[in-house]
């Protein structure tokens, strides 16, 4: 199997950039790339660490990421498992990386930077959703934004009803714990409760 081992192979392979795909990259966020950013309810979250390499999804109410000023957005964390995999790299290696998504939209928009995270108690306060603050705020230093081209979401007809997967042909989160705990987790019992637990948690 051929492998590509060096960067001058790869753009031997694909080329040069064009013009608009470096002149889109900016070290701050415009009023146009703002709007997006405001119209996101979604996220994906990068991180790296000493064990490794994290993706976390991340989703609130749209604009849930508030820009604070052309250079810094603030993220809120929420209740969630307490694995807490994003937030212990960002701790010992602040760099991170954003992928935002529009639904509807084909553009999506990427933000790398810097971060740390803080427990302010009035910033915390000012994201509360039903009465209850975020349990953290995550600060990002903005690096490098820049939006990407929608091929992707043409390609694979994300937003398309159509292609949508009925759930019910997938495994369930109790079938996985099921399986990946050997059974020693009544995964039933998990999908019964879920929803209910869900509710309690979700802020």
């Amino acid at each position: 199997m051929p492998v590509i081992a060096t960067v001058e192979e790869l753009e031997a392979l694909y080329g040069l950039p064009g013009e608009t795909s470096l002149v889109k990259e900016l070290d701050q966020i415009i009023p146009e790339y703002a709007a997006f950013i405001e119209a996101s309810p979604f996220a994906a979250l990068a991180t790296s660490g000493p064990e490794g390499l994290d993706c976390s999804p991340r989703g609130d109410v749209p604009g849930f990421v508030r820009i604070h000023d052309p250079r810094t957005l603030m993220m809120p964390d929420r209740r969630g498992n307490n694995r807490a995999d994003s937030l212990k790299n960002i701790v010992r290696d602040g760099r991170v990386g954003l992928l935002f998504l529009v639904p509807g939209s084909g553009t999506t928009l990427r933000v790398n930077g810097r971060a740390h995270i803080t427990t302010d108690a009035a910033l915390c306060a000012s994201f509360a959703i039903e009465g209850k603050p975020a349990r953290s705020v995550i600060v990002i230093w903005v690096e490098a934004v820049y939006f990407q081209c929608a091929r992707a979401i043409h390609r694979s007809e994300l937003w398309n009803p159509e292609r949508h997967i009925d759930p019910k042909s997938l495994p369930t989160p109790g079938d996985i714990l099921a399986a990946t705990s050997r059974n020693k987790i009544d995964g039933a019992a998990y999908d019964r409760e879920w929803p209910e637990r869900a509710k309690k948690t979700m802020w």
